[in-house]
């Protein structure tokens, strides 16, 4: 991710050559200012202040095999739990982890082996960060909630339900919905029940799970409750990879076959492709719950194996566009800014969901939520163009200025997690939709040596 120091390199790339030696003191006075400004707010994102009580143990699910709602490899499914207090002690937020998808058995064998598949390999103790965090700074409107993190490990976005354990000889286990179920049933006993907010999220392929549970979620809780959700990272687009496949819908069709999630998906007409249902363009049509979408209009989840699979390019043409942004051509970006425009067009459908939120970003990123540089820091992505740092060359003389909410500066715009507050509070509504790259300044654009999972 892009540190202070890289966004100012792109800044002077931008000014060229021209008032140099003004700007050369312009830009050192300024990275003076932002170095103060972001040590004060480091205090509060300092090691000395995520102590034990950040790391929120594992608890499995109480009789999980007696509920037939276990993992891939018939393990109990967890989750984490970290008490609310004072204002938010009947609030709750629960986050569906993220981890794609598993398209036949031999995928799945080998998630078996592996914390998306088993909890056997699941880590005991984990950091709540970002929209889990219990730190006020990094997560000023839900710090005090009760928050749940639940693990993943059925390959199938907690959606499948398949009586059978035995395929081709060998045990698999496809319960995500029974999951789901099991986990809700202990928490409402926790005090879920008793909800006055309650907020249900998730990253990625818990994203997509959160489109298909938001309905079932509101109606676990009172109807006086504040009920909403959030889909981070997860509006997977129906589209052509740069071969004219749609790799994807070939992908999430062997998915719903594999876990016969055919009969599941109830908004799926009679003469629908089943992995075409599978996407959240089609699954949002029924959604009646308020549903905020967090999403880059370059997902790089989605540019990597969606846009640009390996299969799709074997002369490898687009090796080093799908590893980083700034390394792709002028006809690779026109296709990219092609593959925005289809997000902006699925996006458009909801304009008519008044209550429903959405803040679409530049970046080349993949799920913002759960980190706290993203989330809310004074480095997080803001939208439409504007720079939290802003400067003014003259000559011989220059102003600056530094935006920091949180610490009595005035903010230009917000962070992802002060938009995602508006909506969910109903202080104004969000609907933010960004320019096109590489417009924005002020993204963590990822690099990586070789194409992640997600």
């Amino acid at each position: 991710m892009a540190p202070p120091g890289h966004q100012l390199r792109l800044w002077w790339r931008r000014r060229g050559r021209g008032g140099a030696v003004g700007a050369t003191f312009a830009v050192a006075l300024l990275a003076a200012g932002l170095l103060l400004a972001l040590s004060y707010y480091a205090s509060s994102l300092s090691p000395s202040s995520s102590s034990s009580a950040d790391l929120v143990g594992l608890t499995l699910v109480r009789r999980a095999e007696e509920k037939g709602a276990v993992c891939l490899d018939g393990s109990a499914p967890g989750y984490h739990l970290q008490r609310g207090s004072g204002a938010g002690s009947r609030n709750w937020l629960l986050h569906l982890e993220g981890g794609g998808w598993c398209r036949n058995l031999r995928s799945c064998a080998s998630r078996q082996k592996s914390v998306l598949g088993s909890s056997r390999y699941m880590e005991r103790q984990i950091e709540f960060a970002g929209i889990l965090s219990n730190d006020k700074f990094q997560n000023p409107d839900f710090y005090n909630w009760n928050k749940v993190k639940i693990r993943y490990c059925d390959g199938a976005s907690f959606f499948g339900n398949v009586k059978d354990e035995l395929q081709n000889g060998t045990n698999f286990f496809f319960r995500g919905q029974r999951i789901w179920e099991a986990v809700m049933s202990e928490l409402l006993l926790k005090g879920l029940r008793h909800a006055k907010q309650a907020f249900l999220t998730g990253c990625s392929a818990g994203g997509l799970a959160t489109f298909i549970h938001c309905d079932n979620f509101r109606a676990l809780l009172p109807k006086d409750s504040r009920v909403k959700c959030l889909a981070d990272g997860a509006f997977f687009l129906d589209v052509e990879d740069i071969s004219r496949k749609r790799t994807m819908r070939a992908f999430y069709s062997d998915v719903v076959r594999l876990q016969d999630l055919g009969e599941r998906l109830s908004h799926c007409g009679p003469n629908m492709d089943l992995g075409k249902c599978f996407f959240p363009t089609e699954i949002v049509k029924d959604i009646i719950t308020p549903v905020f979408v967090l999403n880059p209009a370059y997902d790089a989840w989605q540019v990597q194996h969606v846009l640009s699979p390996e299969a799709s390019d074997p002369q490898r043409s687009w090796l080093e566009c799908r590893l980083d942004i700034s390394k792709c051509d002028s006809n690779q970006l026109e296709i990219l800014q092609g593959f925005r425009k289809e997000l902006h067009d699925a996006l458009s459908a909801l304009k008519h969901k008044g209550d429903w939120g959405f803040f679409i970003n530049s970046c080349f990123i993949h799920c913002q939520s759960l980190n706290s540089l993203t989330w809310h820091s004074p480095s997080s992505p803001k939208v439409n163009n504007k720079m939290k740092v802003s400067i003014s060359t003259k000559s011989s003389w220059f102003t600056y200025s530094i935006f920091c909410s949180r610490y009595n500066f005035k903010s230009a715009e917000q962070t992802i997690a002060e938009a995602v507050g508006d909506w969910f509070f109903d202080r104004r509504e969000v609907k933010e939709i960004d320019c096109e790259y590489p417009c924005n300044p002020t993204c963590h654009n990822l690099v990586f040596s070789r194409p992640f999972k997600g």
